[in-house]
């Protein structure tokens, strides 16, 4: 089995470089099976959306048992400012797959227009990311393009999106990383080459909602399509039924990827916990044991005359 990991990984490394004109892609954008707990790094005008100052933690171990498998740690917080016209915020994420790593900050605004009860958000982000391959682990020796380990790169990356926020439903739109960045391995040097290019441009489609089907049970169902050219489109489809305002579970599909099962609990009007497992059911499901990820999200209120009421979004 060990051998079968490692030829595996190999392979799409080898793969992913042939069709790349041997640059390597450090570009990725992780997926996340708790994608609406996590909006704020996929859409930049999702920032100051919970109204208070909210912090989300998450991690993701993604193909278990698979070497070299992702293994993505994000950290998001962001709060409204200036009478809540304005949002700010920021994401951290460290990211690691194969011989790649990744750790990124990203910058986040937004500004906010009111309209009657709903909110539509224009948002920017800006980024940095440390982005490295260590191709010399492939132990590939007879191959020159890989007798090469960059070390630690810096690529810069924007992004744009929009936000509609209602009391019962969301809808956002963005492309949360405009710039293509491929670490060059062919000139023996490693360089970062930063490339603008409209066809190479990452779409994210979000909506969610929340309807009650008793005073006690509450149904959210979310979605989201991620398309990009010259690919299949990805459609993540999720719905969660919420008891007593308290606990949730429920069911996701990735199209091509893996069935999901989600938990979670508000354990109090400010924290909130969610766990989710993927069962894989594309190609590699004979070669892992699914994926693991656990979300942790706190909202901090200082006023203390004010009670929080739990947000669905």
């Amino acid at each position: 089995m060990y051998i079968m990991n490692k030829i595996m990984i190999i392979a799409v490394l080898l793969v992913g470089a042939l069709c790349s004109n041997v640059a390597v892609w450090s570009q990725t954008d992780p997926m996340f099976t708790q994608y609406m707990f996590n909006e704020l790094y996929i859409n930049p005008a999702y920032a100051g959306s919970r109204e208070n100052v909210s912090v989300t933690g998450l991690i993701r171990e993604q193909w278990v048992g698979l070497d070299g498998a992702p293994s993505t740690q994000t950290l998001s917080a962001h709060a409204p400012v200036f009478g809540k016209r304005v949002g700010v915020g920021f994401t951290v994420v460290n990211e690691s797959i194969g011989v790649s790593k990744r750790t990124g900050v990203n910058l986040n605004g937004a500004y906010r227009i009111p309209m009657d009860k709903n909110t539509l958000s224009f948002g920017l982000q800006l980024g940095m990311n440390s982005i490295s391959e260590n191709l010399l682990d492939l132990g590939l020796a007879n191959d020159n393009q890989f007798q090469l380990n960059t070390g630690r790169q810096l690529a810069p990356n924007f992004g744009f999106g929009t936000y509609y926020l209602a009391p019962k439903w969301y809808l956002g739109l963005s492309i949360p990383r405009m710039l293509q960045n491929r670490l060059d391995v062919t000139s023996g040097t490693g360089n970062v080459q930063n490339k603008l290019n409209v066809k190479d441009w990452h779409y994210f489609l979000t909506a969610g909602g929340i309807h009650s089907l008793t005073s006690d049970l509450k149904l959210r169902p979310a979605i989201m399509l991620k398309a990009v050219n010259g690919a299949p489109m990805e459609l993540d489809l999720s719905c969660n039924v919420l008891m007593r305002e308290y606990i949730w579970a429920g069911l996701a599909y990735r199209t091509g990827d893996a069935l999901s099962l989600l938990l979670g609990a508000q354990l109090t009007k400010q924290l909130r916990l969610g766990y989710s497992y993927d069962w894989t059911t594309s190609e590699l499901k004979d070669f892992n044991s699914g994926s693991h990820e656990i979300m942790l999200g706190y909202d901090f209120s200082f006023d203390k005359n004010k009670i929080i009421s739990p947000r669905y979004f």
